[in-house]
């Protein structure tokens, strides 16, 4: 069963909890520490957004194409859809020589509320490259480019990108691909469904992978160099992953999936840490969760932790900005 991991004050009374699960493993797939069901079956979302990138690589399109380091970063993004998250979108499209109207991730509001509220107030006009998942279907049509595969499908569950690129995730979270459960993701391509243990064990793979065969080695460095090189397009501006890469000087990549979901890969440590809030919330019990697993782990330093104290214990404010409570994690590992 789930264990309570973060309890919303308001005042003395604890009004809310919100329960998860975690786990830690290396890259030998050892579980190093646990809370609730470190086999917990839940999708990835848009947490798989790393995983699903070595595709890029592995089918060849980062060597035709020649992608930046932004351009690589933005493809394993849930980015807020600011200007320079706009520009680089169609400067991927620019090399593939594709419309924007290729992609078929539909225009939709930013993800970062605030962000989206001036995008309401200014009647701003939604174009796929708001999306974001525009960076992952860019990879996507890239992938299909080099390979042949058509384009007018590619979001389809049966197409041979998305064979390919389940393929990649199976392989590097050490899964049987017939094993994975297949949902529709919130930009209408396939989303993957498998234990937090395997996710844990893919991202520690991907942050430390030595024993990886030399193709799927270099893409998973590649991925880690691009998320730390150009970590304002992971998220964006003040966004936890963005600011936890920025903060954390090269040693880990994290990143968000919708309906409470988190993963991390800390290079050198060879291990992986995965996160599930079971009531799906993302918005206020995540960040603090996740924060508490890398003190308890000794990832950060004083200093990174000072730089990232807002996500730590972060105040409960009201509809006037009133400071009334806070959101305080509760467990150790």
């Amino acid at each position: 069963m789930s264990e309570v991991l973060v309890h919303v004050l308001r005042g003395p009374i604890m009004e809310s909890c919100h329960r998860g699960d975690v786990v830690v493993v290396n890259t030998k797939g050892q579980i190093l520490a646990s809370i609730g069901d470190p086999h917990k079956v839940t999708y990835i979302r848009s947490a798989g957004k790393p995983l699903q990138t070595l595709n890029v690589f592995l089918s060849g399109a980062d060597s035709r194409f020649g992608f930046s380091d932004e351009e690589i970063a933005i493809m394993c993004a849930s980015h807020y859809g600011e200007d320079f998250h706009r520009d680089n979108i169609i400067r991927i499209l620019e090399k593939l020589e594709l419309p924007l109207e290729a992609l078929q991730c539909g225009s939709t509001l930013s993800i970062k509320p605030e962000y989206a509220r001036e995008q309401l107030i200014s009647h701003v006009e939604l174009k796929p490259f708001n999306n974001d998942c525009s960076g992952k279907h860019s990879g996507m049509l890239a992938a299909c480019l080099v390979n042949g595969y058509s384009i007018s499908d590619y979001t389809q569950e049966d197409h041979p990108v998305q064979k390919d690129i389940l393929a990649a995730v199976s392989e590097i979270c050490e899964l049987v691909p017939e094993d994975v459960y297949i949902g529709i993701d919130g930009c209408s391509v396939p989303v993957h469904g498998f234990p937090l243990y395997n996710m844990a064990l893919g991202y520690a793979r991907l942050a430390n992978p030595d024993d990886r065969e030399p193709k799927v080695k270099d893409a998973c460095n590649r991925i880690f160099q691009a998320m730390n090189n150009s970590p304002e397009m992971v998220a964006g501006t003040n966004g936890f992953c963005s600011e936890l890469i920025k903060h954390t000087h090269g040693k880990l990549v994290g990143k968000l999936g919708a309906e409470g979901v988190y993963c991390i890969g800390i290079k050198g440590l060879n291990i992986g840490l995965a996160i599930k809030i079971e009531d799906g919330n993302y918005s206020r019990a995540l960040n603090p969760a996740v924060m508490r697993c890398l003190e308890d782990l000794n990832i950060l330093t004083e200093e990174e932790i000072e730089a990232l104290n807002q996500f730590r214990e972060p105040e409960y404010t009201n509809g006037v900005g009133m400071t009334v409570g806070k959101v305080s994690p509760v467990f150790h590992l």
